[in-house]
């Protein structure tokens, strides 16, 4: 009996759906981003305010202040264990040496934009700080084309301009009396400087550490924990670096004397340190978060956005002068949040609106 065998095919078509890429939920339906940035909100905010209420009562030490913007990163370190738990990760460390060095050269970058923040915020008022700090977003955006090939738009090359102009505005009212009692004008437009390098490191640094997450670290499960064994080690770089600094200019051995000196007393004096470093510890979980869960540029919005509360509150307890130069510039930051914000949502509404993509393959 001949049995009779189908045929065998030459060619045959298979096709596949491949879907887009998986995506995290939206902000507001996820509670770890939602906390997330509640924690840059705290640490925003009060950070800046603690700092100038040192400089404001007596202190004179900008590598210190620069050494507590980092100095909180063993507070990460219970937060971490709970997530390797979690994770069941049984290894030491999850990162590789690549990752390593390169959190490593991301902290020493921190802490000299720590330093140059701090420098700054010496000698400016904290509303104008703040405005000029908002510029980041510039440098964001820029180095995010550059680093990570994020898309520019209308509306975030309107931000740009917006933010732009603002601090061109405020250049222009260091004259007048915008310039905190006993700052010349010389010491105004160093610390002016000093801000804008301070925003613009930090623009750099975003992106970095979005690129890192990405193709080191990835977004796996266990990911979220190898992402605080980052900011662990970028803590350590930045706080080592301010450290160095310290030992040159004897912060050590200056510490006691202006405790002594302080205007608020010893124990006002060691509170607000402690309270610097928890806060801007906060200030930092908050942004390697919003990076995770979001984008390098939403870390930068949330930061301008948290522009006009400190505004409100450098007023109430500093008293400072909030004059009309001043106003257009707060103004015109919002509207370039605004105009970036929306432009986000158009872009993401449209994203979302790709259909999967069909491939077909001759096997």
């Amino acid at each position: 009996m001949e049995e009779q065998s189908s045929p065998t095919p030459l060619a045959m078509e298979v096709e596949t759906s491949t879907p887009a890429p998986q995506q995290q939920p939206p902000l507001h339906r996820n509670p770890l981003a939602i906390v997330n940035i509640v924690l840059i909100g705290i640490g925003a905010v009060a950070g800046p305010l603690i700092l100038r209420a040192y400089f404001v009562h007596g202190g004179s030490r900008k590598w210190l202040s620069s050494f507590l913007q980092t100095s909180g990163w063993p507070l990460l370190l219970p937060h971490l264990i709970f997530h390797r738990r979690k994770d069941g990760i049984s290894p030491l460390f999850l990162m590789p040496p690549r990752l390593l060095a390169v959190s490593a050269a991301l902290g020493v970058a921190i802490g000299l934009s720590d330093f140059l923040y701090a420098y700054g915020l010496a000698d400016l008022p904290v509303s104008t700080s703040s405005i000029l700090i908002s510029t980041q977003l510039v440098f964001t955006a820029f180095f995010a084309l550059v680093v990570v090939r994020q898309r520019f738009t209308a509306f975030s090359i309107n931000a740009v301009v917006l933010l732009t102009v603002g601090a061109a505005m405020l250049g222009m009212n260091g004259s007048g009396s915008d310039r905190p009692e006993g700052v010349s004008r010389a010491a105004y437009y160093v610390g002016f400087a000093m801000t804008i390098g301070s925003a613009a490191t930090y623009g750099l640094v975003l992106p970095l550490m979005e690129l890192s997450q990405a193709r080191l670290a990835g977004r796996s499960a266990g990911s979220y924990s190898l992402v605080l064994e980052m900011q662990v080690v970028i803590g350590i770089g930045a706080t080592a670096f301010c450290i160095i600094g310290m030992i040159v200019n004897k912060d050590f051995q200056a510490i006691p004397r202006e405790a002594q000196e302080f205007g608020l007393g010893q124990v006002g004096y060691y509170s607000l340190l402690v309270g610097a470093a928890i806060v801007f510890q906060f200030f930092f979980l908050g942004i390697i978060g919003a990076i995770f869960y979001g984008s390098a540029l939403l870390a930068g919005v949330i930061m301008t956005l948290l522009i006009s509360v400190t505004e409100v509150f450098a007023v109430i307890f500093f008293h400072e002068h909030f004059n009309g130069t001043k106003g257009v510039a707060l103004g015109l930051s919002l509207w370039g949040f605004v105009s970036y914000f929306y432009g986000e949502i158009q872009t993401n509404a449209k994203q979302s609106d790709i259909p999967p993509i069909t491939e077909h393959f001759v096997v």
